[in-house]
């Protein structure tokens, strides 16, 4: 075990940004990190319980740091303490119109957003349950930033606006951005900044998770058994093990999937525009062109971007490509499949099992409650009629770990705008597209 005694130097204490960098330099390791003072004791992976902790000027913080990696740890949370705890000048305060909040939004993000002045995020949140769109987008006047997801509407009139209302910066609270129209931003000299990655494993993680949930039929089993049904018809699955996986797009969360797909014992075939071949050299994957995936593969689980030469990358021909008895399953970008494809050959018997977290047509639905309502469109009642289809709400990232992320990297991007810092790699920029 490795401890750490630390003297707290700064004049607010161990407040949010401090917080905040120790616990995303905690997550990247397997050691249990713990951080005491006063008789406070907390999870070093967990912001919010550092800050619970209270730490002033001149308390003493007690890190103990116990696992395979805990060298590594050490090093790393003392570079924290010793560089990145360094201050600057503050800025003038960012005020940031924050679209689509949910109530584990605020959670994170006032909760670094609270403090102002040096050292300090600096920024000023104005929070709305509504989306950005056209109709919306007025509630960013007076603003210097909006913060922004998925299903938020950022194409070229809705830029048109912000620029009208003084909008310098977009913040994407997501690491992809099909829905903002970058040359418009570009013209306007708009900032287009985004999390880049925030936790690959929860949506890989989650990808395996409702693949399983729609191969065995968890849902339908769990539903039987609630009723006193422990018959099993019904609910014949087939064994992951000796079987192959095609992965579609290599990157961060493509390559936690592949790993968890050869825990499992399958052979793991990989596409991409830009293979890695080190992921070759180290036994992992190996690389095929689409067609051969599609024909081998037991299992497709798509994790590439949504650009012009992957929009419906699953279509028709492709789906015909494919065994009967595939599973699919997709947590990246819904347009990746076409949908009416899909349903004809789910139609025709194809598709041993399909799992959708995020699908084309999904609309009005992502994060809304509709239970009340009449859904009249008919895309998602279509794909819940085939029993092997298991459908979520676009929830793949939906970790504790993933939200604490995301709300760092943000105000991080947040911050670096403000003063003038270096973006590395979140900024967007109209050639990415």
């Amino acid at each position: 075990m490795k401890t750490i005694t630390y003297v707290v130097k700064n004049p607010m204490g161990v407040h949010a940004r401090p917080s905040a960098l120790l616990a995303q330099c905690c997550v990247g390791f397997k050691s249990l990190i713990t951080m005491e003072t006063d008789g406070r004791t907390a999870d070093g992976r967990n912001v919010l319980a550092l800050q619970a902790l209270g730490a002033k000027e001149g308390d003493t913080l007690t890190i103990e740091i116990s696992g395979e990696d805990e060298e590594q740890a050490y090093e790393a949370v003392q570079n924290v303490l010793r560089e990145a705890f360094r201050e600057k000048g503050a800025a003038s305060v960012l005020r940031i119109a924050f679209f689509g909040t949910k109530d584990y939004d605020c959670t994170f993000f006032s909760e670094l957003a609270k403090d102002k002045g040096e050292g300090t995020y600096n920024v000023d949140i104005h929070y709305f349950t509504s989306t950005l769109g056209p109709e919306t987008a007025s509630l960013a006047k007076g603003c210097d930033a909006v913060c922004v997801f998925v299903n938020d509407d950022v194409s070229r009139p809705v830029m048109e606006q912000l620029h009208e209302y003084g909008i310098r910066l977009i913040l994407l609270r997501c690491a992809g951005f099909n829905n903002v129209d970058l040359a418009t931003a570009q013209k306007y000299d708009i900032t287009v900044l985004r999390v880049p990655a925030y936790s690959p494993y929860a949506v890989a993680e989650h990808a395996m998770a409702i693949l399983q949930q729609a191969n065995r039929h968890l849902h339908k089993a769990y539903n039987k058994v609630k009723e006193n049904n422990f018959a099993l018809s019904g609910l014949l699955g087939l064994d992951l093990h000796n079987k192959t996986a095609g992965i579609l797009g290599t990157g961060k969360i493509g390559v936690c999937m592949a790993r968890i797909c050869k825990g499992y014992g399958m052979t793991v075939l990989g596409w991409d525009a830009y293979p890695n071949k080190e992921l070759e050299e180290e036994g992992l994957l190996t690389y095929v062109d689409q067609e051969t995936l599609f024909r081998r593969s037991d299992l497709i689980s798509l994790h590439a971007p949504l650009f012009p030469s992957t929009y419906h990358i699953v279509n028709e021909k492709t789906i015909g490509l494919m065994k009967d008895t595939v599973m699919l399953v997709n947590t990246a970008r819904g347009a990746l499949i076409d949908t009416e494809a899909l349903i004809a050959a789910l139609k025709q018997g194809k598709f041993h099992a399909a799992a959708l977290d995020v699908f084309e047509g999904e609309g009005d639905n992502v994060y809304t409650d509709r239970s009340d309502e009449v859904i009249t469109e008919d895309v998602t009642a279509r794909l819940l009629m085939f029993p092997q289809v298991v459908i979520t709400s676009h929830q793949a990232f939906f970790t504790r770990e993933a939200l604490q992320a995301i709300a760092f990297v943000t105000m991080e991007n947040a911050r670096n705008f403000n003063e003038g810092r270096d973006y590395g790699n979140a900024r967007v920029t109209a050639d990415m597209a």
